[in-house]
C-alpha cells in the first residue's frame, strides 16, 4: 500500500465505526438503562485493552500504580460521564443529531482551553466553533416553528453535549501523563475506572436509581454489546490514532466530518432521507471543522517559516499543532 493509503483507510474506518456505534447503540437502550450500557461495553473493552497493552505497552502496570488516582478520574470522566449522558441524551434524540454533536469536540476543547488555561483561541477558531454550534442548533430544529420543536429530543441532544464536556477533559488530562502513550492511556484510564463503573452500576440498581439488565436481555444484546465493545471502542481509536500520528492532527480533525456523514448514509441506504435541517446542520458543521483545520494548518505553516527564517530551529525542532484531533469514543 502508497503510505498515505493505510492512514487514510484508518481514519475513514475510525470515523465510519464512530457512526455505527449510534446506529448500533439505539436500539439497546430501549432495553438497557445508559448505565449498565457504559459498564458492559467498558468492561468488555477494557479485557481487550488489557492484552494489548500488556503485549505493547512499556512498563504499564507501573505506570498504573504511580498515577492510580489520575487515572481513574480521568477514566471515570472520558467514559463514565462521557459515555452515560451521550447515551442519556440518545435515547431520548436520534442518531443523527449525537454524530453531529460528536464532531463538535475539538472546538470544546478550545474554548474549554480559554476558560481554563486563559489560551485565547484564534478568530478563525472562535468564528468556526460558532459555526459548528449554529449547526448543532439546526440539527435539533431549535430555530423552527414551535410547534416542530420536539422538546424531548432538544433536552436530549443538550444531554449528549454536556455529556462532550467529560471527554473533552479526558483528552485534555493526556498532557499530564506525557509517559503514557496512546495505548496505555486508553487502556490504563479504562482499567481504573471500570470497577468503579460496576460499582456505580450496581449501587444505583440497588438504591432504584436504574433498573438492572435481564438474563433474557443481556443474551439477545450479547452480540452488539461485543460489537460496540471491539469495533468502535477499540479498534476505531487505535485506527484513529493511527492515522493522526501519520497524516496530522488537521487532517484527522477533517475525518471527523464522516462520523455524522456514516450516519446519515446509512440512514438514506435504509430509505430515511434526512431532514432538511440536519443535511444543513451537518453541512455547517463541516464546513466548520474544515475551516478550522485549514486556518490552523496555515497558522502552523506561516509559525514554521518564521522561526526558519530567524534561524530559530534546530534539528528535531517541529512547531506545535494549533488545534489536536480527538479520538471521541
Amino acid at each position: 500500500m502508497e503510505p498515505i493509503t493505510a492512514p487514510v483507510a484508518a481514519l475513514l474506518f475510525a470515523t465510519s465505526a464512530w457512526g455505527s456505534l449510534f446506529l448500533v447503540g439505539k436500539p439497546l437502550l430501549t432495553r438497557l438503562d445508559p448505565v449498565w450500557f457504559t459498564t458492559l461495553r467498558y468492561a468488555l473493552a477494557t479485557l481487550l485493552l488489557v492484552v494489548l497493552v500488556q503485549a505493547f505497552g512499556r512498563a504499564p502496570w507501573r505506570k498504573l500504580r504511580l498515577h492510580a488516582l489520575r487515572l481513574t478520574l480521568l477514566g471515570l470522566a472520558g467514559y463514565g460521564c462521557f459515555s452515560v449522558l451521550a447515551f442519556y441524551g440518545l435515547a431520548r434524540s436520534l442518531p443523527s443529531h449525537g454524530s453531529v454533536i460528536m464532531a463538535t469536540m475539538p472546538f470544546t476543547t478550545l474554548l474549554l482551553r480559554w476558560g481554563l488555561d486563559g489560551q485565547r483561541p484564534s478568530r478563525a477558531s472562535l468564528a468556526s466553533a460558532g459555526v459548528a454550534l449554529l449547526g448543532v442548533a439546526t440539527v435539533a430544529n431549535v430555530f423552527s416553528p414551535a410547534r416542530e420543536l420536539d422538546a424531548a429530543v432538544a433536552l436530549g441532544d443538550a444531554v449528549t453535549l454536556a455529556g462532550t464536556l467529560g471527554w473533552v477533559l479526558y483528552t485534555r488530562g493526556a498532557a499530564s501523563l506525557p509517559d503514557h502513550g496512546p495505548l496505555e492511556y486508553t487502556a490504563l484510564t479504562a482499567l481504573a475506572a471500570t470497577p468503579w463503573l460496576v460499582l456505580g452500576s450496581a449501587g444505583a440498581t440497588l438504591l432504584g436509581w436504574v433498573p438492572a439488565p435481564s438474563g433474557a436481555a443481556m443474551a439477545a444484546l450479547s452480540l452488539p454489546l461485543l460489537y460496540i465493545a471491539v469495533v468502535p471502542t477499540v479498534l476505531a481509536a487505535l485506527a484513529f490514532n493511527f492515522g493522526v500520528r501519520r497524516l496530522g492532527p488537521a487532517v484527522g480533525t477533517l475525518f471527523l466530518n464522516m462520523v455524522p456523514v456514516s450516519v446519515l448514509a446509512v440512514h438514506a441506504l435504509q430509505g430515511q432521507a434526512p431532514s432538511a435541517s440536519e443535511g444543513v446542520g451537518a453541512a455547517l458543521v463541516a464546513a466548520a471543522l474544515g475551516f478550522n483545520a485549514w486556518a490552523g494548518a496555515r497558522t502552523a505553516r506561516s509559525a514554521r517559516t518564521g522561526a526558519f527564517g530567524q534561524g530559530k530551529f534546530v534539528r528535531g525542532d517541529r512547531p506545535g499543532p494549533v488545534g489536536a484531533a480527538q479520538c471521541p469514543h
